[in-house]
C-alpha cells in the first residue's frame, strides 16, 4: 500500500470533525513564523486571507458539500504566480509591490478545490537559478535548498505546509525536491495551464507541485490539471484519476536504467543511493534493463540554447529599460539571447526534437513503461559554492544540476523526484521517474511503490514543524 500522505490524512480528520482548517492554517502559520527567519522559504505571508480561506473550507464542509482532498488544506504559492490581491515580485527588485487584480489559473483551480492559500514561497530571480537565495536548505541552513523553485522546497521539507507550487524550466521543481528531500512532480508539458504565471521559457515552462509523499502529490496534480484556453499549449486529453493506481506496485513494469551521460558522473554518495533505489525496483518485481540514449549528450547545450532567447524575448522591456535591476549573471544569459543569431536558437529547438524523438523511441523500442535516473548528480551544495565535484569532475553547480533534469523539460515527458538516500553529511538524495507523455499515472504509481518500500519519505530535517 502507498504511504499514507499528509492531504489524505489531515482530510480524514477534517471530515471527521477531529480537527479544522482554522486549526490547521494557524498551525501552519505559526510554523512559518517560527522557522522563516532561518529558511526564508515564504516571502509573503497572507495571514488574514488564509484564515479566510480557511473559515469558507469549515464552512463547506460542515455544509456537507465536499470540493476535494485538498479542502481545508493550506498550501503555499511560488512568488512568480498571480494571486488576486497579493504582488508578484518574481524574486526581483525590478518588479513592484502592485497587487495582482486576478488569480492564476492554477491558483484558481486550487480555491475550487478548497485549498487554503497561506503566502508566497520565495523564488530564484526571475525563475531562473538553483540557489534561490536567501531561501536555505531545512537540512543544513548554510546549503542552497535549489531553484528556482526553492523556498516551495523549503518550506514543504519543514513541514510548514504540505504541497506548495513550482514552476520547472530545466529541473526547477525536481531539483528543490532532491536536495530538500521531498516529493516533487514535473507533469507533462500542457497538462497544467501557465496563464498568470511569469515566464522563463515558454516553450519548455511547467508547474506542478512539492509535496510531502507522492500521493500528496497526486492529490495535488488532480486539482490542478486541465485544459484551460487561456494558455493554448494546454491539453485537451482527459484527466485521469492520478491517485488510483498508487498502490498497485510494479510488478511487471519495464523500467529502464539510465545511467550515462548525462545522468554521469555522480557523487559517491548519490551514485550509491541510485543504485540501492534500482535494487529496490526490482525486488519489487520491476524489470530494469539498462538503457542508453546518445541524443541526450546534448541536453545542457540545447536547453540554453532555448532558454536565452526565450527569456530575453518575455523580459525585453526589463533589459532594455532597467537592465541595471537584473542581477549580473542572469542579465549576461538574456544579453546573450538578445544577440545570438536566430539560426541559433532554431538549431536549438531542432536539437530538442532530436532528443524528444531520441527518449521516445527509447520507450517504444524497449517497451518501457518508465525510466530512471538520479534526480541530480549532487546533493545539496553550499549556498555560497558555485562549483561542486562529481566523481572527480569539477562542474558549475547550476550545470552539474540542470544536465539530469533538463532532458524532461525537452521532451516534455512527465518526470518525479523522491527521496533515495542520503550522504555522509545528512543530506538527501532524489531518485528521478520519468515516464511517457501524459502518464502521470504510472509515474506516480512507482514513486509511490518506492516510497512504500523505504523509509527515506518519513525522515524530518533539523529546521522542521509539525503542522497536523
Amino acid at each position: 500500500m502507498p504511504a499514507a500522505g499528509w492531504i489524505a490524512e489531515a482530510a480524514a480528520r477534517l471530515r471527521s470533525g477531529a480537527t479544522s482548517s482554522v486549526e490547521l492554517t494557524t498551525r501552519a502559520l505559526d510554523g512559518i513564523e517560527r522557522v522563516n527567519d532561518r529558511l526564508n522559504a515564504f516571502v509573503l505571508v497572507d495571514r488574514d486571507g488564509a484564515l479566510s480561506g480557511a473559515e469558507a473550507a469549515d464552512a463547506l464542509l460542515q455544509s456537507g458539500r465536499d470540493a476535494g482532498p485538498l479542502t481545508g488544506i493550506p498550501v503555499g504559492i511560488k512568488d512568480i504566480i498571480d494571486m488576486a490581491g497579493l504582488p508578484t515580485r518574481c524574486g526581483s527588485p525590478a518588479f513592484s509591490n502592485r497587487a495582482r487584480s486576478a488569480d492564476a489559473t492554477v491558483v484558481t483551480r486550487l480555491r475550487e478545490a478548497g485549498a487554503v492559500m497561506v503566502g508566497k514561497t520565495t523564488t530564484h530571480e526571475l525563475a531562473c537559478g538553483v540557489y534561490s537565495a536567501p531561501a536555505a536548505n531545512p537540512w543544513d541552513t548554510d546549503r542552497l535548498p535549489g531553484g528556482s523553485s526553492g523556498g516551495s522546497g523549503a518550506a514543504v521539507a519543514a513541514g510548514a505546509v504540505p504541497m506548495a507550487l513550482g514552476s520547472d524550466t530545466g529541473g526547477s521543481i525536481r531539483i528543490p525536491a532532491s536536495v530538500c528531500g521531498v516529493a516533487g512532480l514535473k507533469p507533462t508539458f500542457g497538462r497544467v495551464s501557465r496563464a498568470g504565471v511569469a515566464s522563463l521559457a515558454w516553450s519548455l515552462d511547467h508547474l506542478g507541485p512539492l509535496a510531502a509523499t507522492v500521493s500528496d502529490c497526486a492529490a495535488s496534480l488532480q486539482a490542478m490539471a486541465g485544459f484551460d484556453p487561456a494558455d493554448p499549449a494546454t491539453s485537451r486529453l482527459p484527466v485521469p484519476d492520478f491517485s488510483a493506481g498508487l498502490g498497485r506496485g510494479v510488478e511487471g513494469l519495464r523500467i529502464g536504467v539510465l545511467a550515462d551521460a548525462p545522468f554521469a558522473p555522480l557523487q559517491g554518495a548519490v551514485a550509491d543511493s541510485f543504485g540501492r533505489a534500482v535494487e529496490v525496483l526490482r525486488s519489487l518485481g520491476a524489470e530494469l534493463p539498462p538503457l542508453r540514449i546518445p541524443e541526450l549528450d546534448r541536453t545542457l547545450a540545447t536547453e540554453f540554447a532555448i532558454v536565452g532567447p526565450e527569456a530575453a524575448a518575455y523580459h525585453r522591456r526589463l533589459l532594455r529599460d532597467r537592465p541595471e535591476a537584473i542581477s549580473p549573471g542572469i542579465r549576461h544569459l538574456f544579453t546573450i539571447g538578445t544577440l545570438v543569431p536566430s539560426s541559433y536558437y532554431l538549431t536549438g529547438l531542432q536539437a530538442r526534437s532530436v532528443i524528444r524523438d531520441g527518449l521516445r523511441a527509447a520507450f517504444e523500442n524497449h517497451n518501457l513503461d518508465a525510466v530512471v535516473t538520479p534526480t541530480l548528480p549532487a546533493t545539496a551544495a553550499p549556498a555560497g559554492d558555485e562549483q561542486l565535484e562529481c566523481g572527480g569532475v569539477v562542474e558549475d553547480v547550476t550545470a552539474a544540476y540542470v544536465r539530469t533534469t533538463a532532458p524532461f523539460n525537452l521532451s516534455g515527458q512527465p518526470a518525479l523526484s523522491v527521496p533515495c538516500g542520503f550522504d555522509g553529511n545528512g543530506l538527501p538524495a532524489g531518485l528521478q521517474i520519468a515516464g511517457r507523455p501524459f502518464e502521470e499515472a504510472t509515474v506516480l504509481q512507482i514513486g509511490a511503490a518506492y516510497e512504500s518500500a523505504t523509509d527515506w519519505t518519513p525522515r524530518r530535517p533539523p529546521v522542521h514543524v509539525e503542522t497536523a
